[in-house]
């Protein structure tokens, strides 16, 4: 009989511990939104990487064009003059594919930029979120668009628009 009592009372024990922690969540894609910010430094970042793609994409025709011109003039050469032409071609072609990597790599240009324009956001946001929490005596914070799946979620826990406040934005207002 005791046994059973002492194993009610550490279940009913758990269980209060358990309702007594507070949750919410945010979404950060309508917070990011909000952000005027974050919406200028997505459009910097798009313009950059178009024009480094442009450039990329010039580059990677220029090497069309001679493999083109030597498979034209391919038969009119001599063995040295297609080794050489052959070389200078695979040259350019590592070039450019060592410039796309420099760009476009996971540690290349844009992704420095990006980290660079999107970090300061990023911890701002995180701050904001904090400050809410600790405002609200909230034990954690779910973010509805990271991998923890939330299944539902009561709208009244969506911290959303106080972070937003809190960042000084007004809630409902998207940034253009």
């Amino acid at each position: 009989m005791k046994k059973i009592i002492l194993v009610l009372f550490i279940t009913f024990t758990a269980c209060t511990a358990a309702l007594a922690q507070r949750f919410a969540y945010v979404d950060s894609d309508y917070i990011l939104k909000h952000m005027p910010e974050y919406t200028s430094s997505q459009k910097q970042l798009a313009s950059l990487s178009e024009t480094w793609q442009k450039d990329v994409d010039a580059r990677f025709q220029e090497i069309d064009r001679l493999y083109k011109a030597y498979q034209a003039d391919q038969v009119l050469m001599t063995p040295e003059m297609r080794k050489r032409r052959e070389a200078e071609i695979v040259d350019k072609e590592k070039l450019a594919k060592d410039y796309q990597r420099q760009i476009f790599g996971p540690d290349g240009e844009l992704s420095k930029k990006s980290n660079a324009l999107i970090k300061p956001i990023q911890d701002r946001v995180s701050k904001a979120v904090q400050a809410v929490a600790e405002s609200e005596n909230l034990d954690m914070i779910f973010d509805k668009n990271s991998e923890v799946i939330m299944l539902y979620a009561n709208p009244r826990y969506n911290k959303s628009d106080a972070v937003i406040t809190r960042l000084g934005l007004k809630p409902g207002v998207l940034a253009k």
